[in-house]
Formats: C-alpha cells, structure tokens, sequence
C-alpha cells in the first residue's frame, strides 16, 4: 500500500475526514499539522497551496476529501 502524508490543522473537519478514510482504506500516513509545526506550514505554501487539508501519496497531490481521487491515487500501478 501507499503511503501518504497529510497536511492538516487542529480543529479541521475535512482533514479528520482524510485521516478516518486513509485508516479504513488501510494506508499509513503522517500527518504533519501546520498550526503546530512551521516547518510543515512552509512545505504547504512553497507548494503553491493556501488551505489543508493537502495530501500527498506517490506523485498525487490531492486536496480535500476527494474519493475519487484518493481511489486513483491508492490504485495499484498497471505495469
């Protein structure tokens, strides 16, 4: 399986959302919360990216809840 890390902050609904659906699909993540971290906080902004939750897994960057886009992102590669 993937893993992934998620850019989160503390009291953010869609990014509990995330991590409930990274845990249930099985898939490890770090999280890295920008509120506590500015380190993690300069990563999102160098990336062009002004909100969170933001998650990377492999070369997919996909912000929000997206389902259908984690479903490609966590799909295995066709070889």
């Amino acid at each position: 399986m993937a893993n992934a890390i998620v850019y989160t902050s503390s009291n953010c609904p869609h990014c509990k959302q995330v991590k409930s659906y990274l845990s249930e699909q099985g898939v490890e993540y770090e999280e890295r919360n920008i509120e506590t971290n500015d380190d993690f906080a300069q990563q999102v902004w160098d990336m062009g990216v002004r909100a969170v939750p933001l998650t990377i897994i492999g070369e997919h960057r996909i912000m929000g809840m997206n389902k259908l886009q984690f479903s490609k992102a966590l799909a295995p590669a066709e070889g």
